[in-house]
């Protein structure tokens, strides 16, 4: 049975029913290659589908792009002449459903899942930008899509697949990273939206571009005006597309202390201090803590999170008189204390004078093999040689701490979480942002399993 999804007659019956709920994710054997599909090709787009592009592996068979045939997107589509485009990814999966294997998703918080959600019921593959989904409610359906529909998942925070990753891993299994009780995590750069000071509502009155289509940019948000200000990469800033700083940066730096750590949900949200909180962007400055309780044998904890310029934790006496150049993350145990940058860059035990007896003394694990990058990663597991490091069963509740950490910085205050019951128990508003705002008319299907 053909399944069809174009904007006009795709429904949830057809999405989530018993006839799509059969197609498990294909996995394609050795030396196959992957048939990908690339949704957003401009901006971020081009520098992860050439990264995806992994000769003898992956066959880009389609491009897809709100404003395909623009300026914007004009370079990949150089490099693709073959395959073919398209300008709505609903029309895209009707036309080329059967040809397509993998996915990749490199568009708008708010566009992720009801792409993603798409491309899992069809039994596609899907690597996803970070985070995963702009709400918690969101996330939640992506991961049990993904148990549901048996795909592979990746989510793109790149760093996952590098030295920190296997560093964390091999030093966490010898004991070199135990007892944990806090973190400093920081990104005090500027961001497209601080110069935008105090605003009063969405920007009015712009004419946009002729290649563009509004409407399915948009998605499942609710519907405004076109405006330089929400595209292009302007969305991020703003509640109703994107999740600020700690959305965007938070994945790169607090990935592997949310997985190592067995961290899960956090019991308590508090934003300490926020400079320029706003109803319709992210505030300029914040500080967020995060309370997790005990795990098993390692005791409760919680994380700083200082976002905005100049807003730098606590340096420790051990970091001596380095300064702070880039983001960054301070971990404190009841032995060491650990120093990182973002993405891959490996951990440095501080002062550093310790470390290096340790090393000299063989106390280090520092041999972690020869790893596939994330992007090579991804296209392996969809062939079936190798597991991905960050599936929506790891990169979900991260993305979920994440998703309550903007709720933080939008509503101010402290929000108590029942983890069991994944709910806030002392804040009506922000128990109903766990889902969001109702989809527009037209795209509520995506929200039913």
């Amino acid at each position: 049975m053909t399944v069809s999804i174009s904007r006009r007659n795709m429904t949830l019956a057809t999405l989530a029913g018993s006839t799509l709920s059969l197609i498990p994710g294909k996995v394609l054997g050795a030396n196959s290659k992957i048939n990908v599909a690339c949704i957003g090709i401009g901006g971020r787009g081009k520098g992860l589908i050439r990264s995806l592009n992994q000769p003898g592996i992956a066959n880009i068979v389609a491009l897809c792009d709100v404003d395909i045939g623009s300026e914007g997107t004009s370079q990949i589509e150089t490099l693709f002449p073959e395959a073919r485009k398209f300008q709505d990814f609903r029309v895209m999966f009707d036309k080329m459903e059967k040809e397509i294997d993998a996915v990749i998703v490199c568009v708008p918080d708010h566009s992720h899942f009801p792409i993603t959600m798409a491309a899992m019921a069809l039994g596609k593959h899907v690597y996803v930008e970070k985070p995963m989904a702009r709400t918690f409610l969101e996330i939640e359906l992506m991961m049990a899509a993904e148990k549901k529909y048996k795909v592979v998942t990746q989510m793109g925070n790149q760093g996952h697949s590098g030295t920190n990753y296997f560093q964390f891993k091999a030093w966490k299994e010898a004991g070199i990273i135990k007892d944990v009780t806090h973190v400093d995590a920081y990104m005090n750069f500027g961001r497209r939206w601080h110069p935008w000071g105090d605003v009063k509502g969405f920007p009015t009155g712009e004419t946009k571009p002729e290649t563009l289509d509004w409407d399915i940019w948009l998605g499942t948000a609710q519907s405004h005006d076109y405006s330089k200000r929400l595209h292009y990469g302007n969305w991020r800033g703003w509640y109703d597309f994107g999740t600020g700083c700690f959305g965007d940066w938070g994945a790169h730096l607090l990935d592997t202390i949310h997985q190592f750590l067995e961290l899960g949900l956090p019991t308590q949200i508090s934003a300490d201090m926020l400079d320029g909180p706003n109803q319709f962007i992210y505030p300029m400055k914040s500080t967020i803590n995060f309370k997790f309780p005990r795990r098993g044998s390692m005791p409760s904890m919680d994380i700083d999170w200082y976002d905005g310029v100049g807003n730098l934790p606590p340096i420790p006496s051990e970091f001596g008189d380095r300064k702070v150049t880039q983001p960054g993350k301070f971990i404190y145990s009841k032995k060491q204390t650990f120093q990182g940058d973002h993405h891959s860059s490996p951990l440095q035990i501080i002062p550093y004078e310790k470390m290096r007896s340790l090393l000299e003394a063989g106390e280090l694990p520092r041999d972690f093999g020869k790893n596939s990058n994330h992007y090579a990663n991804f296209l392996l597991a969809c062939r079936g040689d190798e597991q991905t490091r960050s599936p929506f069963s790891v990169a979900g509740p991260l993305s979920q701490t994440l998703a309550l950490g903007c709720m933080a910085q939008r509503l101010g205050g402290s929000l108590k979480f029942d983890r069991a019951k994944k709910r806030i128990t002392n804040n009506k508003v922000a128990n109903q942002l766990l889902a969001g705002t109702p989809p527009r008319k037209g795209w509520e299907q995506y929200y039913k399993l």
